[in-house]
């Protein structure tokens, strides 16, 4: 089964844009197309993140809570990978996401992020519309 990590900045979207390739992702991973790998501190980040006033005002709440709650509840959740060797040269916050798609074996990390989406990480990261349009075809 396909493993993905999605950067807080995806899930957040995807709550934010129904129509847009984010909200397409998580109706993907609801439909069993691909195992979300989170970790602990993936976790928090996200919560902090949607309890920010900004994004509440934005964000259904029953939507947001249900989305933790199933993420936290059916998402393969690996432990908090040690701190990374540097991997995203020009931004070190998204060596974090490269080493958890290592520690879970996710074969690939989607992201909005420019500074991760052109590092040359393993796993590859692909933007969600790239994302979308290679999902029947990734290993």
């Amino acid at each position: 089964m396909l493993r993905v990590v999605l950067d807080v900045n995806v899930l957040v979207s995807g709550l934010l844009d129904r129509p847009g390739p984010p909200a397409q992702i998580l109706r993907a991973w609801y439909g069993g197309a691909f195992e979300l790998v989170v970790s602990p501190l993936l976790l928090e980040e996200l919560g902090d993140v949607l309890g920010r006033p900004r994004i509440e005002r934005y964000a259904l709440a029953p939507d947001a809570a249900t989305v933790l709650a199933r993420i936290q509840n059916t998402a393969v959740i690996v432990v908090d990978p040690p701190r990374a060797e540097r991997l995203v040269p020009r931004d070190p916050d998204d060596d974090y996401l490269v080493a958890l798609a290592r520690v879970g074996r996710a074969h690939v990390i989607v992201s909005g992020d420019r500074d991760l989406l052109e590092a040359d990480s393993e796993p590859p990261a692909y933007s969600p519309r790239e994302f979308l349009a290679r999902l029947a075809d990734i290993p």
